[in-house]
């Protein structure tokens, strides 16, 4: 199995593993070792998911205005968590490839490796959306039929994302492409960088 294949199989099984409760404060029930790069993927895409729902919720016109001061909070929150698993899957792609030279030349990637599974992590939890809207018994067969159109396409762009990762990591394997990371250094998050925070 390939690393991204791997990737695949993990946060299909996390997003069914969400929706058999289908509650944003459920216990994540990661069955893999931490420390792992297998518990890290999971944790993501668990993340992920729960992030999803909380967007949805925030957008309910009728909630309560201190609920959805406590939503957003925790999308923030989440944000950061998301940010630092990413910074953390890319740290294992770093030591992975430590000490394999780049071709002369080896290119430069717009995104590290791990922002690319970011997007294919997503891009599961958006599938099952999806694919639940196909279902919807109550939707007239005009939304049905653009959904499935939709499904579709996103079940194109699943092949050729992870495609495209697997063959970036072959090209950080062979030398053809730069191994590098750039940290996000967010800074809303940071009461010595955030205005707002250090004026206070």
């Amino acid at each position: 199995m390939t690393f991204t294949e791997q990737c695949n199989s993990i946060f299909r099984t996390a997003v069914a593993d969400y929706h058999r409760t289908d509650n944003v404060d459920a216990l994540q029930p990661n069955p893999y070792p931490a420390g792992t790069i297998e518990h890290a993927l999971y944790e993501k895409n668990w993340i992920d998911t729960v992030q999803w729902h909380l967007e949805d919720i925030i957008r309910d016109p009728h909630i309560n205005p201190d609920e959805a001061l406590a939503v957003k909070r925790r999308i923030d929150r989440s944000n950061q968590d998301r940010t630092d698993l990413v910074e953390q899957i890319d740290t294992y792609f770093l030591r992975l490839y430590e000490g394999l030279s780049p071709l002369p030349d080896a290119r430069l990637n717009t995104e590290s490796p791990a922002w690319a599974i970011d997007r294919l992590s997503i891009l599961h939890v958006k599938l099952w959306h999806m694919r639940e809207q196909t279902c919807r018994t109550d939707a007239s067969e005009e939304h049905l039929a653009k959904c499935r159109a939709k499904l579709a396409v996103l079940t194109e762009q699943l092949t050729d994302l992870s495609t495209a990762i697997s063959q970036l990591l072959d090209d950080y394997q062979s030398g053809r492409r730069v191994m590098k990371v750039y940290r996000q250094m967010k800074m809303y998050n940071d009461p010595t960088l955030n205005p707002v925070l250090y004026k206070q």
